[in-house]
This record gives structure tokens, C-alpha cells and sequence, in this order.
């Protein structure tokens, strides 16, 4: 059950002083017949609605991916900086989606944002061990040492904690004594742990990009701070983790 107002700006007719307005001018029919109340409850699983001669194709849920860009916040609201919900369409904005796990404000990458608040439990809860990938730039060489560390958990320092971290996979792809590039696997999402990582073993990460969430894959044809919406398939095989 929802407002008919919502229900309109959910599906991109507008915000909702917009979609007020298409109910005052007798364009909106809920069941055959026009609607006069833009705070009507409509039953959305059950209900017709009709803007002009259009049927309606409602849709509760919202699944994005977006390229973030660097400087951007993983949040729904800063007060001083820009977030990724800033770099959304209106009509998507309208469906009031929030991102799935965070990304560092330097960290560019793949970033899932929904309204969706079980799938984001569901696919954020650590005891469902969700694979995320990095591709990393060091500022040292990474050794055959650092991948065993890795294999067996860092220990970190998180909040004035000891933590020590799940295992985790580091696969170099070059390495040298002045930069490396590598990729790394984790199954946990802490507050810089990535970063955190390489610091407990001396070395600090000058870039890092997420390039996949679990099976999926960060779309390369988005430019850093493009989305889309994700395909059916896509959102089967998210909910599937």
C-alpha cells in the first residue's frame, strides 16, 4: 500500500508536487476512475493506474550500479561533502535508494545503491563471507610474504582495537621496490581495511578500485560517476549470494 503521489514519483512521472499536479488536471485513473487526491492509498499489487492512456508498470525496488568517483561520500546525506546520491537523476533519486556496504571517499569503483534494505543485510552481512575484489596500487614491493600474511589475516588496528581480519587472497600483477599493483579479494567490509591491510605490513595503497561485488562485475562502459540500473538477470544473480 502507497500514496498515489509516491507511487508516481517512484516511476519517474516527477516529484510530488509534479505528480500532484498531473492528479488536478484529471490525468491520473486508479481502477477506471480519475483520481481527485494525491494522498489516495492504492493498493499497488492489485490496483490499475493509468496516466493518460498508459498503464502503469509499477516498481517498489530500485538496483543501481554506479562507477564512483573519487571525492564522492558512500552516504545519503553530508554536510559538507558530495554523495553518491547527489550524482543521481531525480527520478532515481525519488525512489530514495542508499548505498550498499561504502567505499572510501578516495576509493573509486563499483558501488550498489538500492531501497532494497533486505538484499543490503542480505549481501553485507559478513557470515555470508560476499567476496569484494580490489585493484590496488603500492607504493613498495608486495612479496610472496605479503600474500601469505594475507592467506593467514592481518592484524589491524581499528578504533583503538586489535582486529585480526579474515583471511583474505593478494595476487601480484607487477611488482617493484617503488610500485606494485595488485588485486585483492576480502570477505569483510571494516573502515579502510584494504588500506589498514597493506599499513600493518609497512606499505600504503596510493589507488584503489573495487571491481567486483560478489558475481558481479563493475561495468566498464560507465565513465566514473555514470550508473545504471541493473538487468533482471543481474538482480537474480545479486539476490542469489
Amino acid at each position: 500500500m502507497e500514496r498515489l503521489d509516491k507511487i508516481l514519483s517512484n516511476s519517474g512521472y516527477g516529484s510530488r508536487k509534479e505528480t500532484k499536479a498531473l492528479i488536478k488536471k484529471g490525468l491520473i485513473k486508479v481502477d477506471g476512475i480519475i483520481a481527485k487526491d494525491s494522498g489516495l492509498i492504492v493498493d499497488i499489487d492489485n490496483s490499475n493506474i493509468e496516466i493518460g492512456d498508459t498503464a502503469l508498470e509499477y516498481k517498489k525496488y530500485i538496483y543501481l550500479m554506479m562507477n564512483k568517483p573519487e571525492g564522492v561520500v558512500s552516504a545519503t546525506f553530508d554536510n559538507y561533502d558530495k554523495t553518491v546520491i547527489d550524482l543521481l537523476e531525480e527520478k532515481h533519486q525519488a525512489f530514495k535508494p542508499f548505498p550498499v556496504g561504502r567505499l572510501d571517499k578516495d576509493t573509486i569503483g563499483l558501488l550498489i545503491l538500492t531501497n532494497d534494505g533486505e538484499l543490503n543485510h542480505r549481501v553485507t552481512s559478513p557470515k555470508w563471507h560476499v567476496d569484494k575484489i580490489y585493484q590496488a596500487v603500492i607504493d613498495n614491493e608486495v612479496t610472496a610474504s605479503d600474500v601469505e600474511a594475507f592467506k593467514e589475516g592481518i592484524v589491524i588496528e581499528d578504533e583503538c582495537k586489535t582486529y585480526k581480519c579474515m583471511a583474505a587472497e593478494l595476487q601480484i600483477i607487477t611488482t617493484s621496490k617503488d610500485c606494485s599493483k595488485v588485486l585483492v579479494k576480502v570477505q569483510e567490509g571494516k573502515f579502510h581495511q584494504v588500506k589498514k591491510m597493506f599499513l600493518a605490513l609497512g606499505k600504503k595503497v596510493i589507488f584503489l578500485e573495487r571491481i567486483s561485488f560478489g558475481n558481479l562485475e563493475l561495468d566498464r562502459n560507465l565513465e566514473l560517476g555514470q550508473y545504471r540500473e541493473l538487468s533482471k538477470e543481474e538482480v537474480y544473480n545479486l539476490k542469489a549470494i
